[in-house]
């Protein structure tokens, strides 16, 4: 709920939470005065953290099975590589 802003007749200001759809006050509920809305600047959004990125939302399942594509290759390279090594001791 919000949190609304008002301002008694002598001057003081008090805060209270309202929902959007409720009437505005038209006395304040302590001392009985007129009271009359505040038209505040509000706090605005507050981002925490490391902030929002389009990489933040980036698609994450084609990395991995990229990285796991490359890695099979890598494997069979080396398993390539290992034969052909035993290959040419053999024949010397």
């Amino acid at each position: 709920m919000p949190t609304y802003e008002y301002k008694r007749e002598d001057g003081t200001t008090f805060e209270i939470e309202q929902r959007i759809t409720a009437e505005p006050l038209t006395e304040c509920p302590t001392t009985g005065q007129k009271v009359k809305r505040l038209i505040s600047g509000g706090a605005g959004l507050v981002f925490k953290g490391s902030g929002f990125y389009l990489t933040d939302y980036a698609r994450k399942s084609s990395s991995p099975a990229s990285s796991g594509s490359s890695t099979g290759d890598t494997s069979g390279s080396t398993s390539d590589s290992g034969s052909s090594s035993s290959a040419s001791e053999s024949s010397d």
